[in-house]
């Protein structure tokens, strides 16, 4: 996977600077400090869906035909993945699986949208 890197140690990210600004879940004391940091987290994953979406965005772009939009085995393939990641990364697969599918599923009709959009 590769990941944005700013240009200089002097700069920020915006994904950084949103999730730098709160405390660890285990030094959290009160619930104000537990919602800072959700708050947070929610935002730098906003920042990263939409990237996640412009990705769909390039394939609707590039996939020669409509038939290529929807791939069973890039679907298997990423929920794979993801629950890999999950258990090194000690997110529950019960969230995970989920979550992904229901994401996959949403940037399949976005691509859909968009390749129909773009050709027709």
């Amino acid at each position: 996977m590769c990941w944005s890197v700013p240009l200089s140690a002097d700069v920020k990210s915006p994904l950084s600077v949103a999730i730098d600004d709160r405390k660890a879940p285990e030094a959290c004391e009160t619930m104000v400090d537990v919602r800072h940091g959700v708050d947070a987290l929610d935002r730098a994953l906003v920042a990263l869906l939409a990237e996640r979406q412009r990705y769909m965005e390039a394939a609707a772009r590039i996939k020669p035909n409509r038939d290529a939009v929807f791939d069973q085995a890039r679907i298997d393939d990423v929920v794979a993945k993801v629950l890999a990641a999950s258990e090194t990364a000690g997110l529950s697969p019960d969230i995970a699986e989920p979550v992904w599918r229901l994401l996959i599923d949403r940037c399949i009709a976005h691509e859909f949208d968009r390749y129909d959009r773009t050709r027709g």
